[in-house]
This record gives structure tokens, C-alpha cells and sequence, in this order.
């Protein structure tokens, strides 16, 4: 048996969408079940998101902190943003939100998985990256606004994350999922075999 998951589309009989957000809205599906009754589904469309796992060259890991309103709490969070460009290469993404939060570079990268975070209630997918070899981006700071510009950074040994994940003390989906995949790779067949930083992803096709 394969452990896989598969692509499946059930019948839409009718659909609304009852809010438009800035980035994001809210539709009503009307779906037809296998036994042929119909149900009312509810969910968030989201254009997906990139976050990026950056491991220094002292197994430390780059950490931005910011208050999440919808959580009522300042989460530490690796560096992550909105594919904001229908199509947009999740590579430069995760590029440009590395110089943008944290105005770090990085030589290597690597995809390290690919999730849904919510998928009963939203369609956002996540890639997150490793990157690597890091080093000062060059040029101005990028100029932060609204919960950004309250942002605390620091660079935490892989270890004391883990440890602080099964505490109950990081909450982050991104942070979780990235680090516990990154220790995960490293003792399985290495990073070196991670898929390629612009390997395919189905749940998000981008333009090379």
C-alpha cells in the first residue's frame, strides 16, 4: 500500500462567496456527498504561503517574533509570507521575505515539505524551504509596517527549539512542521537529499 495523498474533486453544485477580504475571502460551497445528498461547505481561500527554515553555520535557527491577533499572542515564527503574484516562483517568495524580515541571504536552498495548514476549513499550502550558507543581504533595510515593525529576531540551536516544540512552548504551524522536518531529514538520507528548491508543487503551480 502507498501512503500517498491523491487528487479528488467532488461535485460543486453551486458556490457564493459571502466575503472578500484584502488577501483573502470566504466561499460557500454547495457539495455533493458520494450518497448524492448536498452539504454547505464553508472555507477560507487563501493564495498560499512560503516560510523558510535559515540554519546558520552554528546549527542556529533565524526566528522573527510578532503579535498574531487572531491568536491573541507574540509567536516566534521563522521568516514567511503570501505568494502575493498569481504564479509567482515560491523560490523568489521565500527569497524576498528572507531579505525582507530578517535581511539575510542565503546560497543553499532546499524544499523541505510541503503542508496544508487547515485543510477542513482552508486551502492555504505552505512550501518550506531550508536555506543555508547564510550571510548579510546587501542594500537598504526593507522599510516594516503595522505588527512587522514590532518584530523581535534571534537565532536559537536547533535542539532548544525541538525541545521547546514538545513543551508546548512554540505554537507557530510554520516553525513546527520546519524544524521537526528539518531534525526528521537529518536523520534519514540528509539534507543534501532534500528535493530541489524548485522541485514541482501541484498544490501551487508557479511559472520557472
Amino acid at each position: 500500500m502507498t501512503i500517498k495523498d491523491t487528487p479528488e474533486e467532488w461535485r460543486i453544485r453551486s458556490t457564493q462567496t459571502p466575503f472578500v477580504g484584502n488577501k483573502t475571502s470566504v466561499r460557500t460551497d454547495e457539495v455533493v456527498m458520494p450518497d448524492g445528498s448536498v452539504v454547505n461547505r464553508d472555507y477560507q481561500v487563501h493564495p498560499g504561503s512560503v516560510a523558510v527554515v535559515a540554519l546558520d553555520g552554528e546549527d542556529r535557527v533565524l526566528l522573527i517574533k510578532q503579535y498574531r491577533h487572531p491568536a491573541r499572542q507574540r509567536l516566534w515564527e521563522i521568516p514567511a509570507g503570501l505568494l502575493d503574484v498569481p504564479g509567482e516562483n515560491p523560490l523568489h517568495a521565500a527569497q524576498r521575505e528572507l531579505y525582507e524580515e530578517a535581511h539575510v541571504k542565503a546560497e543553499d536552498w532546499r524544499v523541505l515539505t510541503d503542508v496544508y495548514t487547515t485543510p477542513g476549513g482552508c486551502d492555504e499550502a505552505v512550501r518550506i524551504f531550508l536555506a543555508r550558507d547564510l550571510s548579510e543581504a546587501d542594500g537598504d533595510r526593507f522599510e516594516v509596517e503595522d505588527e512587522e515593525a514590532d518584530m523581535e529576531h534571534a537565532r536559537v540551536p536547533v535542539d532548544d527549539l525541538v525541545r521547546g516544540v514538545l513543551a508546548g512552548d512554540l505554537h507557530n504551524n510554520c516553525l513546527v512542521v520546519g524544524v521537526l522536518s528539518l531534525v526528521a531529514a537529518r536523520g534519514g538520507d540528509g539534507l543534501d537529499a532534500l528535493r530541489p528548491a524548485e522541485a514541482p508543487w501541484p498544490a501551487r503551480p508557479f511559472d520557472s
